[in-house]
């Protein structure tokens, strides 16, 4: 019997990975996180698998399932959304896990930082514009430690993926005019790779508003820097006078 910590992706269904869908399909416990998984997801489980929905349980309860699991000799899918290492609250699992000796694995997933990225059709990393790429969220409930804060990390212009904070994008936008500017490009996805995908391009000057008049304020990710202005270089990797090992003198 193991626990598997599945990655669905970010919303569409056939962007699970192959071996996490394989899981799904053999596994007699599904827990999924029914508040952001897309339910088509639920499709892969058989006929006789158990299905529960997180969003409505404590730790203790989604333990207890994994428990009973572990009696049954049952393996159990712990779905979760997008890549379960980034913002996935699964380290607390894993803990509780090991009290048990219950086996588990985490099972990885494309993250919706990424899928914003291909919505948008967006290398977030470019040549002589940026090559750091931060994945952060404002502070709310969950506090963020000094160092971390939006304050210190737009002082790196790199570009930023911001989880978890569009409901708060007037402050994220003052906090990170003055050092990317108000003209700096900021684009908006809600529900990458979802049926009901949204884009807003706008700036840090603007993106607020435009953001409310688009009625968006969760489900989304905020990404700001200035490779969306895609002024940028060529890279050397596919240039004619570039050698490297993998390509050989001519």
């Amino acid at each position: 019997m193991k626990v598997y910590l599945i990655g669905a992706g970010p919303g569409d269904p056939e962007l699970i990975t192959v071996k996490g869908k394989r899981i799904i399909e053999s596994s007699g416990y599904c827990i999924y996180a029914g508040s952001l998984v897309n339910k088509d997801i639920l499709n892969y489980c058989s006929d006789s698998t158990k299905i529960y929905d997180s969003a409505s349980m404590t730790l203790d309860e989604i333990i207890k399932v994994m428990e009973e699991a572990k009696v049954k000799d049952v393996d159990v899918a712990r779905v979760h959304t997008g890549d379960p290492s980034i913002y996935g609250a699964i380290q607390e699992q894993m803990a509780e896990l090991d009290k048990r000796n219950i086996d588990y694995e985490v099972v990885p997933g494309v993250s919706s930082f990424l899928a914003a990225a291909s919505a948008l059709k967006q290398e977030l990393t470019l040549p002589g514009v940026s090559q750091t790429i931060i994945i952060t969220r404002i502070e709310g409930r969950t506090p963020v430690p000094e160092t971390e804060k939006l304050e210190a990390l737009s002082k790196t212009k790199a570009t930023l993926c911001i989880f978890l904070s569009v409901k708060e994008i007037k402050r994220v936008a003052g906090i990170l005019k003055p050092a990317y500017g108000a003209d700096c490009k900021v684009a908006i996805v809600y529900k990458a790779s979802w049926k009901d995908e949204k884009i807003i391009i706008s700036d840090l000057a603007n993106v607020a508003e435009a953001t409310i008049q688009g009625g968006i304020n969760k489900t989304a990710m905020i990404v700001v820097g200035d490779v969306l202005s895609r002024n940028f270089e060529y890279s050397k990797l596919y240039d004619k006078h570039f050698k490297h090992s993998y390509r050989e003198e001519s």
